[in-house]
């Protein structure tokens, strides 16, 4: 990102891979003199890390938050749903953004700001990492409280990932209205009933 731009945008999403639940995207602007220690890739840290960075974040950074439900992610595809809620979080932010970068290859469209996107962001950049915990620690909240109100299923556990454990309770609980009808798992699990 070329220089003279004051505020940056970190966008990171996750949940593109799960077969429930929504893709849900960060955008992070961090302050340059209040940046905490440890800031990775989510997948990088600890659960207990994340959550721990997730509260320092709050404390230090501007953050937004957005998501893409499942019903979005079933009409557009899952590409399309982490990007638009990566645009939804970067128009979100408390105060605007000069430019972003986000993790990936591909740019969402409606951005108003120049973005650039970086292949493994995630890893080089810290506003990226940054927006990755906070997309991470959100997701997983979500699908936590998800597990009452869907139970059997065990949410809580796997975050909607197709485990061994969530393969077998689709298969003997059928789909949930939280599952995404597009994956192919499910698809086989409804064209089986």
């Amino acid at each position: 990102m070329r220089a003279g731009y004051r505020r940056i945008a970190g966008l990171d999403e996750v949940g593109r891979g799960p077969l429930a639940g929504p893709v849900v995207a960060a955008a992070v602007v961090l302050d340059p003199k209040n940046v905490p220690a440890g800031i990775d890739d989510c997948k990088a840290l600890t659960a207990q890390r994340r959550e721990a960075l997730y509260a320092e974040l709050l404390r230090s950074a501007d953050i937004a938050v957005a998501y893409c439900s499942t019903a979005t992610v079933d009409r557009i595809n899952v590409l399309r749903a982490s990007l638009l809620a990566a645009e939804r979080a970067l128009a979100a932010l408390p105060s605007p953004a000069d430019a972003a970068l986000i993790d990936g290859r591909d740019l969402p469209a409606g951005l108003c700001v120049p973005c650039e996107a970086i292949i493994g962001g995630d890893a080089s950049s810290l506003s990226i990492a940054a927006a990755s915990i906070v997309a991470k620690v959100c997701r997983d909240r979500m699908m936590a409280a998800c597990d009452a109100s869907f139970a059997g299923y065990g949410l809580a556990s796997h975050k909607g990932y197709a485990t061994a454990g969530h393969r077998a309770a689709l298969v003997s609980l059928g789909p949930s209205r939280l599952h995404r009808q597009s994956f192919a798992p499910v698809a086989a699990c409804l064209a089986a009933k």
